[in-house]
């Protein structure tokens, strides 16, 4: 028997699995660490604990699964959206940590493409606009506020390619990293634009060389680290791509036309076309699958599973004690407090912009609201409301498309597994929602990725490897309630703006 690997490098850990050419899932091992926040909506990382963290998943794994390293014959590694990349100098040692795609501190840089490139010519050749999201604007604000480290870089690399570096020793990186970086990536093209490259005074140098297909072989493990991960030198690492992608190439998702969100640390709520999708400031970037025809079109959140992380450690240190004595996990806790609350938390609405927001809503300044408490509200009504809020945002990334999305939408990831959170967003976004049975979307998609790469598997091959739980369908009752609530959800965020505006005017003072 012939196995693969698949390694995802996520914003909060690292997730390694090894699979059969069954899609039976054989072993797995997962490594979690912190994001860096040093200032108000700064997130940043050191590229040397996605490496350490890597290494250790996979020899983990590898040495859980009993296989022999002859038999393992391939890894694919995804990873989170790096930002800017990792700064690296002449010696590909970092020189700073990477700002992560939350980070949104790239302003000024921001607003200056707007002015200086204008919207027209950036969306014209890179189809994305100019926000702090993007990659090309944390480039710009290290060039700006740190020109002794401006002079040191040599090279960005996405976070996946840093560690496919320290595996092979190659440089690389694949369309879909490239594309997401936005700003200095021609998408009519699919290639790095040396106009805005010029126009931005951002070396092409910096930029890795060879973009690939996330099936294509970036090279073989060295024999060091070979050796230190219990697999045979020279066996072959592939591409891999943005992990939300790779999720979608998990559940099966090869043409146009399908619409699925994947809920991590943030969510990406996205449409597969082989054109672009003229709606409402999208972000657009090559598919994991023929990333020369197809394109990932997405909204969501930016702190999706964040926000109800961040509640669970906040308010749920009861639960946790619970769980950490051996009673049930802290999120079941809550969600069974949660069940026994009226649709629309009884008059509460969370505003979930708790690092400012991306697409659609593009607003730094757009900030955490809980709007409606009273004494009567208790713990589960506020998180039935945190719950709720990343439906709405759903919702509004799926709007957003202008498109009709089919009979139903495709919903992955870790708050899935709850049966109240599939039933609230069937509810929201009035469309029947399809979850995977198994929580391994973007690890799935690598191995997947893996045997494409090394003719091992072939896309028919893999079509019976999604296992659906059964669709949930929207409440009648509650979904013309969750109408109302959603258009005040609306409506809550833009009476604020200004005076979202102006708090983080007073804070920067």
């Amino acid at each position: 028997m012939k196995y693969l690997l698949g390694t995802d490098i996520g914003t909060s850990g690292v997730k390694t699995i090894l699979m059969n050419l069954k899609g039976e899932l054989i072993s797995c091992d997962s490594q979690e660490y912190n994001v860096l926040t040093p200032k108000p909506l700064w997130a940043e990382q050191w590229a040397e604990v996605w490496l350490e963290a890597t290494k250790k998943t996979i020899a983990h794994t590898v040495k859980k699964s009993g296989i022999k390293q002859k038999d393992i014959k391939a890894i694919c590694i995804s990873g989170l959206y790096g930002g800017s990349g990792v700064p690296l100098d002449k010696n590909m040692k970092s020189v700073r940590p990477c700002l992560i795609w939350m980070d949104r501190r790239a302003g000024k840089e921001s607003e200056w493409a707007l002015k200086t490139i204008g919207e027209k010519k950036l969306k014209t050749i890179t189809h994305n606009g100019s926000d702090p999201y993007y990659g090309f604007t944390k480039m710009l604000w290290i060039k700006n506020n740190e020109p002794e480290n401006w002079k040191k870089i040599k090279l960005f690399l996405p976070p996946k390619d840093y560690v496919i570096y320290h595996l092979t020793g190659k440089v690389a990186t694949d369309y879909s990293s490239a594309g997401n970086i936005g700003g200095i990536f021609d998408m009519n093209t699919r290639s790095w634009s040396n106009e805005l490259l010029d126009e931005m005074g951002i070396p092409k140098e910096m930029m890795p060389e060879a973009i690939l297909e996330s099936t294509d072989i970036v090279g073989g493990l060295t024999s060091e680290v070979a050796n230190e991960l219990g697999l045979e030198e020279g066996m072959p690492v592939c591409s891999g791509g943005v992990d939300c992608g790779a999720a979608n190439i998990g559940l099966g998702i090869l043409e146009e036309g399908v619409y699925a969100a994947t809920l991590g640390s943030s969510m990406c709520a996205a449409l597969i076309s082989d054109t672009k999708v003229r709606g409402e400031n999208l972000i657009i970037w090559p598919y994991l699958y023929k990333a020369k025809e197809l394109s990932y079109n997405f909204g969501g959140a930016a702190t999706a599973g964040a926000i109800v992380k961040w509640f669970r450690d906040t308010f749920g240190q009861e639960e946790l004690v619970i769980q950490n004595n051996g009673g049930m996990d802290a999120y079941n806790q809550l969600n069974q407090q949660a069940e026994t609350i009226p649709v629309g938390s009884e008059g509460l609405i969370v505003l979930p912009y708790f690092m400012g927001e991306r697409a659609p809503l593009w607003d730094s300044d757009a900030k955490g609201v809980i709007f409606g408490l009273s004494l009567a509200h208790t713990k589960g009504h506020v998180y039935r409301a945190f719950l709720e809020a990343v439906a709405y945002s759903l919702r509004h990334a799926m709007e957003s498309t202008g498109k009709d999305l089919g009979e139903y939408i495709y919903l992955a990831g870790g708050l899935m597994k709850s049966k109240l959170c599939r039933q609230i967003f069937a509810d929201v976004t009035g469309y029947p929602i399809v979850c995977p049975k198994y929580d391994v979307e973007a690890n799935m998609g690598d191995v997947i990725l893996a045997g494409i790469g090394t003719g091992l598997l072939t896309y028919e091959n893999v079509k019976e490897w999604q296992v659906f739980d059964e669709k949930i369908y929207p409440n009648s009752v509650n979904q013309p309630i969750y109408d109302s609530y959603y258009k005040l959800y609306r409506s809550i965020y833009k009476s604020l703006k200004s005076n979202m505006k102006e708090l983080s005017a007073l804070r920067d003072k």
